[in-house]
């Protein structure tokens, strides 16, 4: 069963500034220091930030799902600024998921707005169903806030 859930989040920043920031490991770091309270832990299994990269994450307590799961960059699309991570063990995949992509996505609406478009794009099981309930926006949609903040400051 396929399914995928999005929130769109606009901002007075031109998508060039967004996709600079949301496509490299500034947004990462950002993250490391404003949003512990949602990730608690990132490491760097294997990588250097680029498509390929493997990641271990943690998330906080506070977090519906799975707390822990290894992910690994399996986009970035520069032209088209889109960017997925796929969860390849743990977390989700434990629950019945068969493919679990996070995707981020900005999407240019004049020369000083955009929009920033957070995905979560599944399949799972049908006997696993009902754990569905599981597909959670928070994190994406807190990233894409803080994002939204940070280029609004500076």
């Amino acid at each position: 069963m396929f399914g995928q859930v999005w929130h769109e989040l606009e901002l007075g920043v031109a998508a060039s500034e967004v996709w600079d920031l949301c496509s490299t490991s500034r947004l990462g770091k950002l993250i490391s220091t404003e949003l512990c309270h949602v990730i608690e832990k990132v490491n760097i299994i294997e990588g250097d930030g680029g498509v390929g990269t493997v990641l271990k994450v943690k998330l906080g307590p506070g977090i519906q799902g799975p707390s822990n799961f290894i992910e690994k960059l399996t986009k970035i699309d520069n032209e088209k600024r889109i960017k997925e991570m796929e969860v390849i063990e743990g977390g989700y995949l434990e629950l019945g998921f068969t493919l679990y992509v996070f995707r981020t996505e900005v999407i240019e609406k004049g020369n000083d707005s955009s929009i920033i478009k957070s995905s979560i794009l599944y399949d799972i099981k049908e006997e696993a169903a009902d754990n569905v309930t599981f597909v959670n926006l928070q994190l994406l949609i807190e990233m894409a806030e803080l994002a939204k903040k940070h280029l609004n400051k500076n």
